[in-house]
C-alpha cells in the first residue's frame, strides 16, 4: 500500500470514528445537548480535527442519516425482481420492520430522536434525497398497486403517508418498549402479527 492509499484509509477510518462517537452521544445526550467538543473528547482528538471532516454538528447528523437510509435501501434491492406491486409493498413493510428491529439505535436517529435537520435545507445537498428517495419508492409501488385496481377512491399522497405512518408507528412502539407495558405476553411477536393484520387490510382495499 502506497503512502497516498494509507493516508486515504486513515482519513476514512477517522471519519468513521467521528460518526460512531457522534451516534453514541446523540442517542445518550440528544443532538441539541451534544457539542463538537463532546465528540472530540470521545475520540480523544482536538475539536479542530472534526472540522476537517464536517462543517458542523448538523452535517454529522445528516451523514448518519445518509448511512442509515443507504443501509435500508440496500436491503430493499431484493425487491427489484418482485413484479406484483402488492406483494412488493408487503415485502417492503417486512424489510422495513426487519431493518428497524435489527438496527434500533439507527432507526431511532433516523425517525424518532428529535433533532434539527437544518443541514438538509441549508446546504448544497439534494433536499433530503435519502429519506425522500425511500418515500418515493414506496409511493411509486403504491401507484402501481392502484394501476392494477387496488386502493380505488384513495388519494395517492395521503395514502402513502398513511401506510408509512402505520408501519412506523408499530416499529416506534416496539423500539420505545411500549409493547412491554400494554402487551407483555405478546411483546416478542406483536409487531409481526400486527404487520400481518395490516396486510389483510391492504388486501381488501
Amino acid at each position: 500500500m502506497g503512502i497516498a492509499d494509507r493516508k486515504e484509509r486513515d482519513k476514512e477510518e477517522l471519519r468513521e470514528k467521528i460518526l460512531v462517537a457522534a451516534k453514541s452521544l446523540f442517542l445518550e445526550k440528544g443532538v441539541e445537548k451534544t457539542s463538537i467538543r463532546n465528540i472530540a473528547d470521545q475520540i480523544e482528538y482536538s475539536p479542530g480535527i472534526i472540522y476537517h471532516y464536517f462543517r458542523d454538528k448538523n452535517e454529522i447528523f445528516h451523514a448518519l442519516h445518509q448511512g442509515g437510509f443507504s443501509q435500508m435501501m440496500e436491503k430493499m434491492q431484493v425487491l427489484r425482481s418482485v413484479r406484483n406491486p402488492m406483494e412488493r409493498l408487503k415485502a417492503m413493510g417486512s424489510i422495513y420492520v426487519g431493518f428497524a428491529l435489527e438496527n434500533p439505535d439507527m432507526y431511532d436517529l433516523m425517525f424518532i430522536k428529535e433533532a434539527p435537520i437544518d443541514h438538509v435545507y441549508n446546504s448544497e445537498h439534494d433536499n433530503w434525497k435519502e429519506g425522500g428517495g425511500t418515500f418515493e419508492y414506496l409511493r411509486m409501488t403504491i401507484k402501481e398497486c392502484a394501476e392494477q385496481g387496488h386502493f380505488k377512491g384513495h388519494d395517492l399522497e395521503p395514502l402513502t403517508y398513511l401506510i408509512w405512518s402505520a408501519v412506523h408507528g408499530m416499529v416506534s412502539l416496539n423500539i420505545r418498549k411500549r409493547c412491554e407495558v400494554v402487551l407483555p405476553e405478546r411483546q416478542n411477536t406483536i409487531i409481526r402479527e400486527g404487520l400481518e393484520e395490516f396486510f389483510k387490510i391492504l388486501d381488501r382495499l
